[in-house]
């Protein structure tokens, strides 16, 4: 369920008007809705509650701190792909404790910085990183906790640029190596200790058919890997999808609407009742690494109506916010929920693209949408920008980047403010001229 309805005709974050955050805090904005991420958060631990489980977010969703520090508050881990992240986990009160480390890439700095503050485990994904692990751990004589990440070679059947779990995609390790490595780490790696498992088959799967068919497949791989090196747990990644078309009526308890898509919605009774049962009888703990079901539902950007171009084969309804600011519709063909802030019930939709100011063909937010007329000044909402929004934000163009509000009830909190055009060049400097 999310937290965004309208009431008396304007669209609000659970009890605040979005249509006075626009107005105080300008726009482009983001506003993220607290009672969303709790609920997704307590919904899917309960779904696990069976199994001994650890719910590790995916901070390259949503990196705020106010974000992390909500999550942490309520008991998650954390899964990190950089040392960044784990600072900011570690700023917004998280546990390196509850940290997972991922990556292909980790640099000699951020290894040698997650083992001074105690990571749970890396998740290796070369022997070439297991081998420089092991050195580094050496070197500090400490003991670096790793886990291997196998590569199962199932098709998630979702978008080219989020599939991970192929043999032609750089995650991972391939599966008919596993074994061969976990002895190499046991043989030749002394400074290793072997902890864990781990799979991650790719991100937005809105079925849970690939989930069930990873498991099998890992699962014999994940009891032989137990007997031989004691693991403690197995993480079965993330990737939980979620809908991007949803109701704002405000009777409504749904936190979907089935019109526009093309099946129903993956829900969390539905992953557990096919998952769960796969893994009670390993005796093991199953670690989580979601992300977008998180804070995808949980999050909106406010845009403002520049201006209406009207051409000969298009309308185009230019706002205020661009590609910099939410990258998704450019790069992965994102496709966003639009919707003026003030209710505009009866009018005639048109078709029209809705564009940014940024000098790009490739500059939009939605293409070919049935919208409502729009005037110079109206505030829209792109729905489900909570995930890969703001993390993948840029000042491309030199543009500022957007303030974040985090809304908890009836209250509002700046999270993160706008950018000024000093920030955009601070740290920069000019040579003396000769």
């Amino acid at each position: 369920m999310h937290h965004f309805r309208y009431l008396q005709g304007s669209l609000h974050a659970e009890n605040v008007d979005l249509q006075s955050l626009a107005e105080q805090h300008g726009t482009p904005l983001y506003v993220y809705s607290k009672e969303t991420i709790v609920d997704h958060y307590t919904r899917l631990d309960q779904g696990l509650s069976r199994l001994d489980h650890m719910i590790c977010y995916a901070v390259k969703a949503n990196s705020n701190l106010a974000v992390l520090s909500t999550i942490a508050q309520l008991g998650g881990g954390f899964d990190i792909v950089s040392g960044g992240e784990l600072f900011r986990v570690l700023r917004a009160g998280g546990q390196a404790a509850k940290c997972t480390f991922a990556g292909v890439g980790k640099t000699r700095d951020e290894i040698e910085y997650a083992l001074k503050e105690g990571i749970y485990c890396f998740n290796a994904e070369s022997e070439a990183e297991l081998r420089f692990i092991d050195q580094i751990a050496g070197e500090m004589g400490l003991k670096a906790p790793v886990a291997v990440r196998v590569n199962p070679n199932v098709d998630a059947k979702t978008h080219a640029k989020i599939t991970t779990g192929k043999s032609e995609n750089k995650f991972g390790i391939d599966f008919d190596r596993i074994e061969e490595v976990y002895e190499i780490i046991a043989k030749e790696c002394p400074n290793l200790e072997i902890r864990g498992l781990q799979m991650h088959i790719g991100s937005q799967l809105t079925s849970v058919g690939p989930f069930v068919e990873a498991v099998e497949k890992v699962k014999p791989l994940v009891q032989e890997m137990k007997a031989k090196y004691g693991l403690q747990f197995f993480s079965i990644g993330g990737g939980i999808g979620i809908v991007y078309k949803q109701s704002l009526d405000s009777g409504s308890q749904d936190w979907w609407s089935l019109e526009g898509n093309e099946s129903h919605p993956l829900t969390i009774q539905a992953y557990a009742d096919a998952v769960v049962p796969l893994l009670e009888d390993l005796g093991l703990r199953i670690l989580l690494e979601p992300g977008r079901f998180m804070v995808g539902n949980a999050g909106v950007l406010l845009t403002k109506v520049v201006y209406e171009k009207r051409g000969k084969a298009k309308v185009f309804k230019i706002v205020d916010a661009a590609m910099n600011d939410l990258i998704r519709p450019t790069l992965y063909e994102g496709w966003h929920q639009i919707v003026p802030v003030r209710s505009k019930v009866g009018a005639e939709n048109e078709l029209s693209d809705v564009v940014g100011p940024i000098c790009e063909t490739g500059d939009y937010l939605a293409q070919n949408r049935e919208l409502p007329p729009l005037n110079a000044g109206d505030v829209l909402a792109v729905m489900s920008a909570g995930a890969y929004g703001f993390t993948m934000a840029s000042n491309y163009n030199t543009r500022t980047m957007p303030a974040e509000i985090l809304v908890d009830g009836t209250e509002a909190y700046v999270v993160r403010e706008r950018q000024t055009l000093e920030d955009l060049v601070r740290g920069e400097h000019v040579p003396p001229v000769k």
